[in-house]
Formats: C-alpha cells, sequence, structure tokens
C-alpha cells in the first residue's frame, strides 16, 4: 500500500492562544477506514481541516498525493480539494435545491466559471449522479427539495455528494452527531461499505467510541491535540479510553447525544 496522507509535527495555534495541534505525527495508507476519537477541544475538527487546507497550520508538515498542503494555492489548492470529499454534521447541502442538484454539486470542481454559476452539467454527470441516489436507496427523492428530508437521508445526500467528487479521501467530521442510533448505524454502514468499494481512504471523526471500534481498521486518540493512541481497535483497551475522554467506555455509545462541537476550535475559526 501506498502512503496517501502524512503529518509531520504539525502544530496549530489560534490567534486566541488555543493550541489545537501539538506536534501531531502519522501517516495514512490508501484504502484504510481511520476513526478519530476524543473529546471536545481535543482538536479533531482541526485537524480534518487541516488536511485540504480549510485551516492553515503554524508548523510541521501535510503531504497528501505526494504534495504539501501549504505550499497549494489557486488553482492547484482547487485541484487538490478535489481529490478530497467531506461529509458534515449539519449537512452543508443547499435546503431550497433538489436532492440531485444538491449531489450534482459534487462535480462543481470540476467545471468551468461560467457552467458552475449557471448549473450546466454534463448528461453524464447527471447519470453517475442518479445512479448514486440509486445506490443510496434515494432514487424516489432525487427531485424532493432536500430540505423535506430527513437527517438520515441529507446525510446519504451529503455521501452522495462527496462521492461524485470521485475523491481519494473521504472526510467525515462527526457524521452521525446529529443522529439516532438506528440512523447512525446506516451512515455508517453505508460509509464503510461506498468507500471500501471504491478503495477511497476515509478518516472519520466519532465522538462514538462503539461506532469507531467497529467500523474502523484503525483509531487514532486525540487529547489536548496530542495523539494518545494510534493502533488496531482491538487495543484501544479501556484504561486508554479513559485517559483520551476522563470518562469510561459505558459513557461513549453509537449514536449518543453528545452532540457538541469543538467549541474552542470553532469559536477561534470564526473569530
Amino acid at each position: 500500500m501506498e502512503k496517501i496522507l502524512t503529518f509531520d509535527a504539525v502544530q496549530k495555534t489560534y490567534a486566541n492562544g488555543v493550541h489545537a495541534l501539538k506536534n501531531v505525527s502519522f501517516s495514512v495508507e490508501e484504502g484504510e477506514f481511520i476513526s478519530i476519537i476524543g473529546p471536545s477541544g481535543s482538536g479533531k475538527s482541526t485537524l480534518l481541516r487541516a488536511i485540504n487546507g480549510l485551516i492553515s497550520i503554524n508548523g510541521g508538515k501535510i503531504i497528501f498525493d505526494g504534495e504539501e498542503v501549504a505550499g497549494q494555492k489557486g488553482r492547484a489548492l482547487r485541484h487538490l480539494r478535489r481529490k478530497v470529499g467531506m461529509i458534515f454534521q449539519n449537512y452543508n447541502l443547499v435546503y431550497s435545491l433538489s436532492v440531485l442538484q444538491n449531489v450534482l454539486h459534487g462535480r462543481l470542481g470540476y467545471m468551468s466559471g461560467i457552467k458552475s454559476i449557471f448549473g450546466l452539467y454534463e448528461e453524464e454527470d447527471k447519470e453517475k449522479a442518479l445512479a448514486l441516489l440509486e445506490e443510496l436507496g434515494l432514487t424516489n427523492f432525487a427531485y424532493q427539495r432536500a430540505q423535506d428530508l430527513s437527517g438520515g437521508q441529507k446525510q446519504r445526500v451529503g455521501i452522495a455528494r462527496a462521492l461524485l467528487q470521485e475523491p481519494k479521501l473521504l472526510l467525515c467530521d462527526e457524521p452521525i452527531a446529529s443522529l439516532d442510533p438506528s440512523s447512525a448505524k446506516t451512515i455508517m454502514d453505508l460509509l464503510r461499505e461506498m468507500t471500501t468499494k471504491r478503495h477511497i481512504t476515509c478518516i472519520v471523526n466519532l465522538h462514538q467510541v462503539d461506532a469507531a471500534k467497529q467500523y474502523s481498521t484503525r483509531i487514532i486518540g486525540l487529547s489536548k491535540g496530542e495523539i494518545v493512541f494510534d493502533g488496531a481497535p482491538d487495543d484501544l483497551a479501556d484504561d486508554i479510553i479513559e485517559r483520551i475522554y476522563g470518562t469510561s467506555k459505558e459513557n461513549l455509545m453509537l449514536g449518543g447525544t453528545d452532540h457538541d462541537r469543538n467549541e474552542e476550535e470553532d469559536s477561534a475559526v470564526s473569530a
């Protein structure tokens, strides 16, 4: 397997003094399904957003697909971001548009300015989008407005949009935090199935330890911006979980009610 992503002593300190990442180093091989776990404030969201340049770092290097992320600007950065699909906790859909139109937004990075402004998608892209919706069980909703869907259905639209990019890497930022347990299981099943089938590397931020252990090939545990665990799910012992979270494993359930975002990171980003 080839390495697709490398963090080399990456550091991030926000203007308000928050040390979100402290000397973080790890590598990711093609085809891995990695869960990043840790409490709010641990640096999970910062780590994910730094991969495609949504957040700049203060030190170290991030190498994605053979290129240093920090060195990319303009067209080169847009080309890099085409290779990175993103799925969000709050879906990031345009609710006034149809499900199909939202999925087609996954092709915007491949289109010229004029075509993207007017939504002039290729017929081939429309066919691929409809095929993805069928695969995700959303064919009957293709022409409904996104706002009329349930939370689980909205997240499936987000998955379809990301996959239509044909990315090498899929980043999922708390994709099940807003969902009930049944919907959370459906989304995690789909993420693993769809990425495995397409040999897409996947990195998922999760609060839910049970989900991380069930679905991942590897788990990275963050606490206060530092990696305190990096290994196989079976090696994530209860004492390590307690070290990461400051609480027992039993308090961290699939689809639980801990919807907190990384408040320190988000406030720093929006500042």
